[in-house]
């Protein structure tokens, strides 16, 4: 067979080095494959509601297994950075949130926070009859991760309980305890729960701001590709920190249902801190995107790189930029 690869001469370089690599070798590519029409009525027959509940029940078991894994690896090490570290349960969870929306968001938007859906609902226009499933399949997926880690660290979590039992302790969810793998409890000196919300609220707006920047087709700054990495970064930053945070509904209930189950139902009454980690991402993500959507986003930006259109039209858009125009040459006068 004839060798193919030639090569190449400095006219070529110059055409740049994807004409070059065409004109002197010829890929062989195995072509698509073809689609049965067997497949296709099964794929038109699935409801639409639970596909995007899949896909949201699946990425929030990407992100949260993504993250506690390597807490849990951290905990029933006594914390050795040989084992693990803040940074490596940071990066966990940066990432699982990246491969969540690269693998779901297409099906389901990647809402894959509670609170993050009731926002799209505010100011998106997202149908509010979806909210429920969205936050049920959010809730399903959180739990799934944590069943998950608890089945495959059995025999450390175990282990771990009878030194406690041995040591007297009776109640295993606190913060080093085997519950705080799956949520997160306050240290005992942190009794300030004013202090604790604040914490929470100050983090789920932060991560809330950062998301809704990234949405922003206006926003030059961010494109789709770049998207799954800098929400998944901003996250990723917080966890960095040693604090007591939970930073989504989903994650922090979902695993908290595990940690009921399998290490007391004092994982809902500890300090009376679950509500924090449970509800507080909510009036924090509102008030985030609020801010944004009424005091950072421009809209004749959206209009003017075809995101957007007046809802009145061509006609309406007119009349505004003519008031517009008025009211400025009044100013200049």
């Amino acid at each position: 067979m004839e060798d193919k690869a030639h090569r190449l001469e400095r006219h070529d370089i110059e055409t740049g080095i994807a004409d070059a690599l065409q004109k002197h070798i010829t890929r062989h590519v195995v072509p698509p494959p073809t689609i049965s029409q067997r497949r296709l009525s099964f794929e038109h027959k699935r409801p639409r509601w639970f596909m995007e509940m899949t896909a949201e029940a699946i990425g929030v078991f990407l992100f949260v297994y993504g993250g506690i894994f390597p807490i849990a690896a951290m905990v029933l090490n006594d914390a050795s950075p040989a084992i693990s570290s803040i940074f490596q349960i940071g990066c966990g969870f940066g990432l699982g949130i990246a491969f969540a929306i690269i693998t779901c968001a297409p099906t389901s938007g990647g809402h894959f926070n509670p609170a993050i859906t009731i926002c799209f609902a505010i100011w998106k226009g997202f149908p509010w009859k979806k909210v429920p499933q969205y936050i049920a399949a959010q809730v399903f997926g959180s739990f799934l991760g944590g069943l998950v880690v608890v089945g495959q660290y059995r025999q450390q979590l175990w282990a771990l309980k009878a030194k406690l039992v041995a040591e007297g302790v009776t109640k295993f969810n606190f913060n080093g305890g085997p519950g705080s793998i799956l949520c997160s409890f306050p240290n005992p000196d942190q009794t300030n729960l004013g202090y604790l919300f604040m914490t929470e609220f100050f983090i789920g707006a932060y991560v809330a701001f950062v998301i809704w920047a990234t949405l922003d087709a206006a926003n030059p700054f961010f494109s789709p590709a770049s998207a799954p990495f800098i929400i998944g970064l901003a996250f990723s930053v917080l966890e960095f920190a040693d604090i007591t945070v939970s930073a989504n509904m989903a994650r922090d209930l979902g695993t908290r249902i595990v940690a009921a189950i399998f290490f007391g139902s004092d994982a809902f009454t500890y300090h009376h801190h679950s509500w924090i980690g449970i509800l507080g991402t909510v009036p924090a993500s509102i008030f985030a995107t609020s801010v944004y959507e009424l005091l950072v986003k421009d809209s004749i930006v959206h209009i003017a790189k075809g995101h957007a259109g007046h809802s009145e039209g061509q006609g309406g858009l007119m009349k505004h930029l003519s008031r517009v125009a008025s009211s400025g040459i009044v100013e200049e006068v």
